[in-house]
């Protein structure tokens, strides 16, 4: 017998009454973000509101009590942090001590099952509910002075949806608002087709789905806006309607591919902010050297907006969605734009111990 196989490993010991709270009191010291936002975010916030607008009177007597509505937000808050899918998100909560603390669950409490997430996640859809939930804590950060309306940065970025395989024939006829010949005689398969995601190239990579056009405060690098289009559609598009009342008279970030004459004055003219956009070279008529010192300027601060794509492509486990069509879309980028601000607000916080 080797020496390796005489030596006793340490592998268990019988459960003690205190094993999982000292399991999550390791969880806390190794830096648990779900711990973090509990405790930076109070949920009762949104209870108002998602009661109001979700509370249907009951029929009759009878029948199985509903999960709490603040308990499945934060499943979907849950979920778009880690990009799950319903069917994983039921499986983790299970699983995760940490997801259990988060969601206030233990072990003898009931998990609201994969298809219990999607029917409340569809019902925020249909109400447009997502929107009215991003617009009520954009309004608790504006009350906690965290958005500081010194300039604002704006850029879109990809968020791309599962690959549809189509022919170039296909995509074509998608693009002119027809469907592709022989699709609405297989149902099954035409519900499984996204007819609102479209492809683009950028750098010689193609992409396929939507696009979230973000407006961020400057200094905070809060989202304080957002449009969502498919890929297709070009970043300047959006900018006008993103602008509103509050952005007057301040400074106004963005890259080169918002450079435009008439997008200049009507920036100018109608929306009133100070345009700080990167200009732009061209063939025979490169930067010159003072252009180039103003867009190294400029870039200093436009840059900042990468910090938050950067949390969304790597904390949030990337811009991805399994979502098919427009509406849903909307829903699904809303709520990953909302529980990005959500996190932030946590680390503008003094102390993420105080609740907002």
């Amino acid at each position: 017998m080797s020496n390796l196989s005489k030596k006793t490993f340490k592998r268990h010991k019988s459960l003690g009454l205190f094993d999982e709270h000292l399991r999550l009191s390791k969880l806390s010291k190794l830096g648990d973000p779900l711990e973090k936002l509990s405790t930076g975010i109070d949920f009762e916030f949104f209870r108002d509101l998602l009661e109001e607008r979700l509370y249907v009177e009951p029929k009759g007597k009878g029948g199985r009590r509903p999960y709490d509505y603040v308990l499945l937000f934060k499943i979907l808050i849950l979920q778009r942090y880690y990009n799950l899918s319903d069917e994983q998100t039921e499986y983790q909560i299970c699983d995760r001590l940490s997801f259990m603390r988060f969601l206030g669950l233990t072990l003898a409490d009931d998990v609201p099952d994969s298809r219990t997430v999607w029917l409340f996640r569809e019902r925020l859809t249909d109400l447009g509910l997502v929107e009215e939930l991003f617009a009520l804590f954009l309004a608790r950060l504006e009350e906690l002075r965290l958005v500081v309306h010194e300039g604002k940065i704006v850029d879109a970025s990809f968020v791309e949806v599962p690959r549809q395989r189509n022919s170039k024939e296909d995509n074509e006829k998608i693009k002119s608002g027809q469907v592709p010949e022989g699709w609405e005689q297989q149902p099954k398969m035409l519900r499984q087709k996204d007819m609102d995601a479209r492809w683009t190239m950028k750098r010689l990579q193609a992409y396929d789905g939507y696009k979230n056009h973000t407006k961020c405060d400057a200094a905070s690098k809060l989202l304080t806006g957002y449009a969502v289009t498919d890929a297709s559609v070009h970043d300047s598009n959006e900018l006008l309607d993103l602008l509103t009342g509050k952005d007057k008279d301040q400074p106004l970030y963005a890259d080169s591919a918002y450079v435009g004459k008439d997008l200049h004055e009507k920036l100018v003219q109608d929306k009133k902010v100070a345009v700080k956009v990167c200009e732009k070279g061209y063939r025979n008529k490169p930067l010159t050297q003072e252009q180039k010192e103003s867009n190294k300027a400029k870039s200093q601060v436009r840059a900042r907006v990468e910090h938050v794509y950067g949390f969304m492509e790597n904390s949030m486990q990337g811009a991805f969605i399994r979502s098919i069509g427009m509406v849903r879309a909307k829903a699904m980028i809303g709520l990953m734009n909302l529980t990005y601000n959500l996190f932030r607000k946590v680390q503008l916080s003094p102390q993420w111990t105080s609740a907002s």
